[in-house]
């Protein structure tokens, strides 16, 4: 990894100069560490996400699941903004019927402040109607509940006090005693997995990530964009419209298809575990393995090469302007994935910026 850091500077990655930037996704899935050594394996992976200058990295919440080890995104980034100085970090998302309002606004100025304003938040209903019901919550609601708890928390970061009435919650005159550092609140980001939920995301100036296929995401880019202009929006000051991808490298399509296989088992099974549980489908269900999840165009295993012309095709189709990989899965062991952030950062990321910049040159 030493040879990854001297050879590309931190700022690399953030400030690229061809329209795009490079972030993280993690489940924070469990493998087969005992739990105090995966979070410090994980820590130190994104310890390496820092140093090699990954724009931010974003965390699921999960909960009573193997799929997710930071059931407490809150918790886990406050070790974030310790063991890091550039990155910048949040959840994705905050699951919020699953979150007492008054009590998120204050962990998220908490964590604004500890980072030195290097916080990114996102919210969403909850991906797991399963994981709401736990909660004694109703999944039916979930929508609803999104929704005005989103309007209700950005008001109570940009705020002194907080008046508010609504259908699940009230509150009168609450002072606000902590505020984030960044003004009015940290960016906000959206899951979008449909055109109606791009054209929200729009309609609020959220940037959104996107887990479903690029053909589907050109449609969520599309209608995204489209309702951005209608808005008074400009092209300048977009937000970032996101794809992520599972991303295994290695110096051998061989051996980078071995790890992702062996790894994507893992991760799957935890995918579905509450569903085996207690009955269901989820609302985007995953392949049997990971050559299945490549031909969707959701994953990529191979060498720096396949890497870079898979994602140039993504970007293509998709118009993303943010790649946030996935680079820690299943039981893939630190080693593995510290392995495919040096040659992503070392050969696919100075290529994909090049690509692009000629791209941006040529279409203006």
């Amino acid at each position: 990894m030493e040879r990854c850091l001297a050879g590309r500077r931190p700022q690399d990655l953030r400030h690229p100069g061809s329209g795009m930037e490079f972030g993280v996704f993690d489940h924070l899935d469990r493998g087969n560490l005992p739990l105090q050594d995966f979070y410090e394996a994980r820590l130190k992976l994104i310890e390496a996400y820092d140093q090699t200058g990954f724009y931010a990295y974003h965390v699921a919440e999960h909960h009573s699941t193997p799929l997710g080890m930071a059931p407490s995104p809150s918790v886990f980034l406050a070790a974030v903004a310790q063991r890091t100085r550039r990155l910048r970090f949040g959840p994705l998302v905050y699951a919020l019927p699953l979150h007492h309002p008054l009590r998120l606004i204050e962990e998220i100025c908490m964590l604004d402040q500890l980072s030195g304003g290097r916080l990114e938040i996102g919210f969403g209903r909850g991906s797991s109607p399963a994981e709401i019901s736990l909660y004694g919550q109703d999944p039916a609601e979930a929508q609803r509940i999104y929704a005005e708890a989103l309007d209700l928390i950005l008001q109570g970061l940009s705020e002194g006090r907080l008046n508010f009435q609504g259908e699940f919650f009230s509150f009168d005159n609450v002072p606000m005693e902590l505020e984030p550092l960044q003004k009015p609140h940290p960016p906000v980001w959206y899951g979008v997995h449909s055109v109606e939920s791009a054209e929200r995301a729009a309609h609020k100036g959220l940037s959104v990530v996107s887990l479903d296929t690029a053909h589907e995401t050109r449609s969520f880019a599309d209608r995204y964009r489209k309702v951005w202009r209608e808005v008074g929006g400009d092209s300048h000051g977009m937000p970032k419209i996101g794809i992520s991808r599972f991303i295994v490298i290695a110096e051998s399509d061989q051996e980078a298809l071995s790890v992702a296989r062996r790894a994507y088992t893992i991760w799957r099974r935890s995918f579905y575990h509450l569903y085996q549980l207690r009955g269901g489908a989820p609302a985007h269900p995953r392949p049997w393995n990971f050559d299945e999840l490549i031909e969707t165009g959701q994953a990529i295993a191979g060498t720096p090469e396949r890497a870079t012309a898979f994602l140039q095709s993504e970007l293509t189709e998709s118009t993303a302007t943010y790649i946030v990989g996935q680079f820690a899965f299943g039981d893939l062991s630190l080693v593995e994935s510290l392995r495919s952030v040096e040659l992503f950062t070392r050969y696919v990321v100075p290529t994909l910026e090049e690509w692009m910049k000629d791209k941006m040159n040529h279409e203006g």
